[in-house]
């Protein structure tokens, strides 16, 4: 007991995982300063930096914050093992994950971080913000259990979408054949892990737009990749199905729905052939993912599966969902 209390104790509130790989110097100066300007002492705060193997080594471009920071290169591992990385060497009790090129937004952060102080969270969520302002919310919201969360809202699968409470992690990790949409399959099984999951409306953190390269997600072996493995985490979530309640397999039905949907638009968006549209249909089919579920989800979930049940409204979505 008393060496559970010493580690309590020593181990810093919030561990900052940071995954880079060539990111701009600038970028990334400015999303390790926004972690230090924060209200957290140096014992209180650990910042971790996990360089996926950037061409210029980052360590050498950052000199002047290395004190600061713990710094880990794993040359092209990816971004699921740099996070996995990242947890393993953590020692706050609760982590954020952070991309190199985006930062924290301080007044609204601190609203987060009041929250985590206060309140004992296992998960704290909160919005992305497009400008360097951020939408403030001071709200402190109802907690709930990650399978009413799951039951009543659409996820924001973003990893760094939310700050969450290390002890709830356990054995789960992001899978390192995942190049595309890892959250979505690290995401929802968080979630149904914890108990108390505050919702709030602020928007701390910037998000940078273009997250690919130009171009990247034109070439064909790239959209196949990025189609399959979006398949690949739907099938993986619906495994789980048959290992978790009653109750959990609702929630979780309603995400694998949701990203069936995701999967369909995506493939427009991607693709836009009909030939290819209904080849995802069948690959859906096979697995006894479509029909989508009749259900009234949200009002897009509705439209979209009358719509996508249809010839006609399969032409009509390839016409409104734009590359």
């Amino acid at each position: 007991m008393q060496k559970e209390l010493i580690s309590e104790i020593s181990s810093p509130l919030m561990s900052f995982i940071i995954t880079t790989s060539n990111h701009q110097k600038e970028h990334l100066v400015e999303c390790i300063n926004s972690i230090l300007q924060l209200s957290l002492n140096a014992k209180e705060r650990e910042i971790i930096l996990v360089d996926d193997g950037s061409e210029e080594l980052v360590a050498s471009q950052i000199k002047e914050l290395l004190d600061n920071l713990l710094y880990l290169r794993i040359p092209g591992l990816g971004n699921s093992m740099a996070r996995n990385y990242g947890m393993y060497l953590a020692k706050g009790k609760y982590i954020q994950f952070i991309e190199g090129d985006d930062y924290l937004l301080q007044p609204t952060y601190e609203h987060c971080l009041d929250i985590v102080r206060f309140h004992e969270p296992d998960i704290v969520t909160f919005c992305f913000s497009k400008d360097d302002i951020g939408e403030p919310s001071y709200e402190l919201p109802t907690p709930i259990s990650g399978t009413e969360y799951l039951n009543n809202n659409t996820l924001l699968s973003s990893a760094c979408s939310y700050i969450f409470r290390r002890a709830i992690v356990g054995s789960l990790l992001f899978s390192p054949n995942i190049s595309f949409g890892e959250d979505e399959e690290f995401t929802p099984q968080l979630f149904l892990r914890a108990e108390r999951i505050f919702k709030t409306q602020t928007s701390p953190y910037y998000n940078r737009v273009d997250k690919y390269a130009p171009g990247e997600l034109e070439n064909k072996d790239k959209i196949d990749i990025h189609m399959d493995n979006k398949l690949e985490v739907i099938l993986h979530l619906q495994k789980l199905l048959d290992t978790v309640p009653v109750a959990e397999r609702q929630a979780l039905n309603r995400r694998i729905a949701q990203l069936s949907m995701d999967y369909l638009v995506n493939n427009i968006r991607l693709k836009h052939s009909l030939i290819s549209l209904n080849h995802a249909i069948r690959k859906l089919r096979k697995h006894g993912l479509y029909p989508l579920p009749n259900k009234e989800y949200t009002k897009k979930y509705m439209m979209f599966r009358k719509m996508i049940g249809t010839y006609v409204g399969r032409i009509a979505l390839l016409f409104l969902i734009k590359k």
